[in-house]
């Protein structure tokens, strides 16, 4: 069931009104069982491993919980490890299997093959579990904080289910903590009209980014790179420009409408961006793009890996494994590993490049808080970005390079030789309406950067004003997101991770 579908505008209303009138100690069960009915409208059978993995993690903190009570501190914290040990391998080789097998026995065919090894492994066609990866990871980390004592185990299996499986946030995140949205499951949620308000506006403003602003965009993206062999370097590089807005929008949009959902029934989940297209480094790009994966593996492999803890070389060596690994995380193909790499190695150098870049402003005597500073390093960041991001919208990594290496070459008089708008996939009316809800973004990113909620803003105003405002905003969305019997409501993005 997706967001941006008429099952959706039907089952969340239906939800949140019986949430609200049935008695507080039947509400747990009752969120847990529509949470396993949202998952399960995609495909049934799969609800069995997220059970699965519910139940290794539940009762490995039963477990690692138990273990305080062995006396001998060497044999507590050796158990402790154990139990933490079987609960990911457990959970991380169901992910293997799904997600990593097919990539995994391809590459080892391919060695056999150079080898001259006449042995083959099979393949398995198996569909990808919907957001196995986002569930598998709040999953462990509930295990992890279990054992590092920042949380008492769940002795109520429904209640941890439900943290595993609550529906908002089920399949592309935000990827909560155990220490936040757990506790939050066994408190009591009132009715509560601002949280009403304030998770409406939220999602209303996901809904853009989704229906309105990355179907516009992929409109562009698509033309150019379904058909990038007969492009020109121009046509690639705004493409490439228009899909790294587009993830943003897809998977931003998915954020707002979960955390506003989440919002409307009383919980308060994780903020997944924070202006990221504004960021100045791409360190500082990753500390605002999808928030709860990045905090992730910085608290659950970067830490325990010894961060920057034991010298600069180890510290970049653990950047490099983080990324790399994030990277895999995002697909099993390896043009997401060379995303994930190349976005490591740009941090790498970046905080190598730091003396260097202090002494050219001091001779140069350039303000680094000067206004134009500001918009030159934003707009480097940006094209580093864009690099990465070809390797993650390429269909493979041979593609990636192909449409760089096409990127270098860019023909000044394309608008006038090679069709204009129309060749990256746009009509002038279409591109009027992308032109303003971009507009419309950087101004809400603008205010986001400077801790501004446009929501707060709205609200303040004058009830016809808020009531105007929000009328222009769902008609916006009708038209112009094509809302309707031919509206083809395409999955979300990060679906497919």
């Amino acid at each position: 069931m997706l967001f941006n579908s008429i099952e959706f505008l039907i089952f969340f209303p239906l939800v949140c009104l019986t949430y609200y009138v049935i008695p507080y100690k039947a509400r747990t069960v009752f969120l847990l069982i529509c949470s396993y009915f949202f998952y399960m409208c995609w495909n049934p059978k799969y609800a069995l491993l997220m059970l699965t993995s519910t139940a290794i993690t539940y009762l490995s903190g039963i477990l690692i919980s138990g273990c305080d009570r062995i006396a001998d501190e060497k044999q507590r914290t050796a158990r402790k490890k154990q139990y933490v040990a079987l609960s990911f391998i457990s959970n991380l080789l169901i992910l293997f299997f799904f997600k990593y097998y097919n990539l995994f026995s391809g590459t080892v065919n391919t060695i056999l093959e150079l080898l001259d090894i006449r042995y083959t492994i099979p393949r398995f066609d198996v569909l990808l579990p919907v957001g196995i990866s986002f569930y598998t990871f709040q999953a462990l980390s509930y295990t992890a904080d279990v054992y590092r004592n920042d949380i008492y185990a769940e002795k109520n299996f429904l209640k941890y289910a439900l943290f595993v499986s609550f529906f908002p946030q089920l399949v592309a995140g935000p990827i909560e903590r155990s220490k936040n949205l757990l506790v939050q499951i066994s408190q009591k949620h009132p009715f509560d009209f601002e949280n009403v308000r304030h998770g409406f506006l939220l999602m209303l403003y996901g809904y853009f980014q989704k229906i309105v602003l990355s179907s516009y965009l992929a409109m562009v993206v698509d033309a150019v790179y379904d058909g990038w062999t007969e492009c020109s370097g121009l046509q690639l590089t705004i493409a490439t420009a228009c899909f790294a807005f587009q993830i943003y929008c897809d998977f931003g949009g998915y954020s707002n409408i979960a955390i506003g959902a989440a919002e409307i029934m009383g919980f308060r989940i994780m903020d997944n961006f924070n202006a990221p297209y504004l960021s100045r480094s791409v360190s500082e790009f990753w500390r605002r793009w999808h928030i709860s994966l990045s905090t992730w593996f910085r608290d659950y492999l970067y830490i325990p890996l010894g961060g920057n803890r034991l010298g600069r070389w180890r510290k970049y060596l653990n950047l490099m494994i983080v990324f790399l690994v994030s990277g895999l995380w995002h697909g099993a193909e390896y043009h997401f590993v060379v995303c994930g790499g190349i976005n490591g190695l740009f941090q790498v150098i970046g905080d190598l490049m730091k003396p260097v870049k202090k002494k050219v402003n001091e001779l140069l005597h350039i303000g680094t808080d000067s206004a134009l500073h500001r918009i030159l390093q934003t707009a480097i960041t940006f094209y580093l970005l864009m690099i990465t991001w070809i390797f993650f919208r390429a269909d493979s990594l041979s593609s990636a390079f192909g449409i760089l290496s096409r990127m270098l070459y860019i023909t000044p008089a394309w608008f006038a030789h090679e069709g204009g708008l129309s060749s990256i996939g746009l009509e002038r009316s279409d591109a009027g309406i992308l032109a303003f809800s971009m507009i419309v973004l950087f101004i809400s990113d603008i205010f986001r950067y400077r801790n501004i909620q446009v929501r707060d803003f709205i609200i303040a105003q004058k009830p016809a004003v808020r009531l105007a405002i929000c009328y222009a905003a769902v008609m916006f969305l009708l038209i112009f997101g094509v809302y309707g019997p031919e509206y083809d409501s395409a999955a979300f993005i990060y679906f497919q991770f």
